[in-house]
């Protein structure tokens, strides 16, 4: 399995220290935010990591350079501009191949996610072992978080491991996510894309499954969230 780590987008709520840091670069609690997740993967044995530039993609490159430090493999998409995930992934498909990949964004910090359990969340055959027609097939799975203060009404509904567009208790994508490649066939490479309506879409067709994580997780958004992350542990708010 492949991994794909979002990275191109300018943090504009985190200025001005993504005036020249990328915001996948910043440090919490010593290191920086995509390395953990580097560091995760490569633990879990997904060491081909694929990983989108845009603002000061050149400052990425030049720090993580091609991943033997971390033992991974790293390949870079770059975009003239940030393209959206969606987008993103679209640019990105001939490094990333035809099999279910693992995608995260750069921008959050879950220290403890295990990516030993995103192996095998997309199944191509039912419990008797008789293949899923196309159709029917999960086209990715998606890890959900409780909402943070910050997104209270969440994302997705959740119903026996398949999310829903309506419905209460409704969870918040935690931006952890397990894509089949075919599910982005329609958009081209170079095109701006946003992810949010083509998840929905296939929500529709009842093809997406996911889970609650309730480990460690934070959508680092702003410097004052930053700040508390790095602050001593007393001094850390709530979740």
């Amino acid at each position: 399995m492949k991994a794909m780590i979002f990275a191109a987008g300018r943090g504009e709520r985190m200025r001005p220290l993504t005036d020249t840091c990328p915001k996948p670069l910043l440090k919490v609690r010593g290191r920086p935010l995509i390395v953990w997740h580097i560091v995760n993967l490569v633990r879990a044995g997904i060491t081909e990591i694929v990983i989108n530039t845009a603002h000061l993609g050149d400052v990425i490159e030049q720090t993580l350079g091609d991943g033997a430090q971390f033992g991974a493999q790293l390949l870079y998409s770059r975009e003239a501009t940030a393209l959206e995930t969606a987008g993103g992934v679209a640019t990105a498909r001939h490094l990333l191949g035809e099999a279910p990949f693992v995608a995260v964004s750069g921008d959050i910090y879950c220290p403890y996610f295990d990516f030993e359990q995103v192996k095998d969340v997309l199944k191509d055959e039912d419990l008797w072992g008789q293949p899923y027609p196309a159709d029917q097939r999960d086209v990715c799975w998606l890890y959900l978080v409780p909402n943070p203060d910050f997104h209270p009404e969440g994302d997705f509904g959740l119903t026996m491991y398949s999310l829903t567009n309506d419905g209460a208790p409704k969870w918040t994508f935690g931006n952890i996510g397990v894509y089949r490649p075919d599910m982005f066939d329609a958009i081209a490479p170079g095109q701006h894309a946003k992810l949010g309506p083509l998840i929905r879409s296939f929500i529709e067709r009842k093809q997406v499954g996911g889970e609650v994580y309730e480990g460690e997780w934070h959508n680092v958004g702003t410097v004052e969230q930053l700040d508390r992350l790095n602050a001593p542990p007393a001094a850390r708010g709530a979740r």
